[in-house]
């Protein structure tokens, strides 16, 4: 079943998903579309949609962009594609680069980096790397439920522990809490920022927007046992989305406080390329009372427009309705307590490269010759 492109699947046959559909990529120069034309039997029903995981041979792991929207310029993802099927993922369309379809193809047709370990440790081994603060998760969630089968997200984590290499984790998994016995001591010696993404508060509403992450509760009770643990932990109130979660604003921030977190940042709601329809189906699906309206706000927030890609604007939007949600923001964070410590980037200065062969060279005194 994940191998036809169908406009629409039914609803049964992807339950747990995010996507109602798997259109075909945008690369895709012919569309295949499913239909029934009476040669097979209809007695039986097509099984449901499973989750398949396929080798990724990239010869490199460490992805780097020039974006000023963005804090870093390197990242790690340790997995193609997000089983989480978040409906809104700005991450959907990449999958397309893959001949996928952004649709169901991307949160049920991963690929994963057996070797990606071993790739960091020889790029960070060449003469040439110069240490910077390396994001994990910031396309696809390291902690994703595959995770707890591959242990790719962790055996990168060894690695940068090891060289004492800055971090930061972006995730929706209460998972992240498995790895504390690393974290923690990388924590103490400044390397790692943990980031946890609280969409909203809302249950019901997050087992429809993301059906396969942690709770919100759960993501929660992982912000205080990082914090507790002592590892400097963020909560990500994203994306806001007009008339369906925004007004959860104040409340996500105030439990994120109250379990540990010590910074806070929000985006709003974007829409690129294939994301569009995807979650405008969502919506006429799951919230079709409020469908018109989200959609309104939307292009309000984007200048007529359901994404607006230009640097500087993507990340908080434009026009009154950005303008309250930010004004918002900066209440609450001031009211909660949030953003007080300097935002300073984890330590670069601990680096030490891994020996070519594996891990980093014991730090001793350099021999002189004479």
């Amino acid at each position: 079943m994940a191998d036809i492109k169908d406009a629409k699947i039914d609803a049964e046959l992807r339950r747990g998903r995010g996507a109602a559909s798997n259109a075909s990529s945008r690369y895709d120069r012919l569309a295949r579309v499913g239909f029934d034309d009476g040669w097979e039997p209809s007695d039986d029903a097509p099984p449901p949609l499973r989750t398949t995981v396929t080798l990724d041979t990239s010869r490199s792991v460490i992805a780097t962009n020039n974006s000023p929207d963005l804090p870093f310029d390197q990242s790690i993802n340790p997995y193609r594609g997000c089983e989480h099927g978040c409906i809104y993922c700005y991450a959907r369309p990449t999958h397309a680069y893959l001949g996928l379809s952004p649709g169901l193809d991307f949160e049920s047709r991963l690929l994963y980096k057996p070797g990606a370990a071993k790739l960091l440790a020889a790029e960070l081994a060449k003469s040439s790397y110069r240490c910077k603060l390396i994001a994990l998760g910031t396309n696809t969630d390291p902690y994703q439920p595959i995770e707890r089968e591959y242990k790719i997200t962790r055996q990168i984590l060894e690695v940068l522990a090891a060289c004492d290499h800055p971090l930061s984790i972006t995730t929706k998994s209460a998972l992240v809490t498995r790895d504390i016995d690393i974290l923690a001591p990388m924590a103490k010696k400044g390397l790692i920022l943990v980031a946890v993404s609280v969409t909203t508060l809302d249950r019901r509403l997050a087992r429809s927007m993301e059906p396969r992450a942690s709770t919100p509760e759960r993501r929660l009770e992982a912000i205080g046992a990082l914090a507790e643990a002592g590892i400097p932990t963020a909560v990500f109130a994203s994306p806001m989305i007009p008339s369906l979660n925004d007004h959860e604003l104040e409340a996500i921030l105030d439990r994120a406080a109250a379990a540990g977190a010590t910074r806070a940042s929000y985006i709003p709601l974007r829409l690129p390329l294939e994301i569009a329809d995807l979650f405008r189906e969502w919506l006429e699906q799951n919230e079709p009372g409020r469908a018109k309206r989200v959609m309104k706000l939307i292009k309000e927030l984007r200048g007529g427009k359901v994404n607006d890609p230009r640097f500087g604007h993507r990340m908080r939007g434009e026009g009154a309705y950005a303008d309250l949600i930010a004004k918002r923001f900066a209440a609450a964070v001031e009211r909660f307590g949030l953003n007080r410590d300097p935002r300073s980037e984890p330590t670069t200065t601990l680096f030490r490269k891994p020996a070519p062969s594996g891990p980093p060279a014991p730090e001793t005194p350099q021999l002189r010759l004479f």
